[in-house]
C-alpha cells in the first residue's frame, strides 16, 4: 500500500484564508488603537495649552492678544502645528476678554467624535461646526468639521 504525506491543496488555502482574516483583524486593532492615541495625545496637548495661556495670560483676566504666534513666541507651546485637524487658532473669547477659545479646523469625523463624546473639562463651552454641544453630536462625516473651546 502506498501511503502518501503533504498537504492538499484545499488544507493550504484553507490556511492561508485563516492566516489572512488574521492578519487583517491585526491590522483594523492596531488602527483603532493608533487612533485613540492620536486623538489621546492631542487632547492632553489641548489641555496643556489651555493651562500655558491661563499661566501666561489668566492672571490680568485679559486675553486680548493672545494667538497662537504669540504663545510661540512666548514660548508657551513649542510650534503652530495643529495638535489635531489641518489648522488652529488661538483668541480672545466671542463674548468679553476674560475668555479666550480654541478652534481647531477640518477635523475627520472620527477626531470631532472624540470629542463630542465627551467635552474637555477645562473648556467652559464647547462648539461642533458652530452649534454648541447639547446631547446632539453634529460632526459631519466629510474631513471639515471645526471644533471652538471657549475657556477661562
Amino acid at each position: 500500500m502506498k501511503t502518501e504525506s503533504g498537504r492538499t491543496l484545499i488544507e493550504i488555502i484553507g490556511v492561508l484564508a485563516i492566516t489572512g482574516v488574521m492578519t487583517a483583524s491585526a491590522i483594523g486593532i492596531y488602527n483603532s488603537i493608533r487612533n485613540n492615541q492620536h486623538n489621546t495625545i492631542a487632547a492632553a496637548e489641548l489641555r496643556e495649552v489651555a493651562k500655558n495661556v491661563n499661566l501666561l495670560m489668566g492672571n490680568r483676566s485679559d486675553y486680548t492678544g493672545v494667538s497662537v504666534d504669540y504663545l510661540v513666541k512666548s514660548g508657551a507651546i513649542k510650534s503652530d502645528v495643529a495638535p489635531m485637524g489641518k489648522k488652529w487658532s488661538i483668541e480672545v473669547g466671542p463674548v468679553d476678554v476674560t475668555t479666550f477659545e480654541i478652534k481647531l479646523h477640518g477635523l475627520s469625523h472620527n477626531e470631532c467624535d472624540f470629542f463630542a463624546a465627551a467635552a474637555p473639562a477645562w473648556a467652559e463651552d464647547m462648539f461642533i461646526n458652530g452649534t454648541s454641544v447639547t446631547g446632539h453630536t453634529r460632526c459631519l462625516s466629510a474631513s471639515e468639521n471645526d471644533i471652538t473651546f471657549i475657556a477661562k
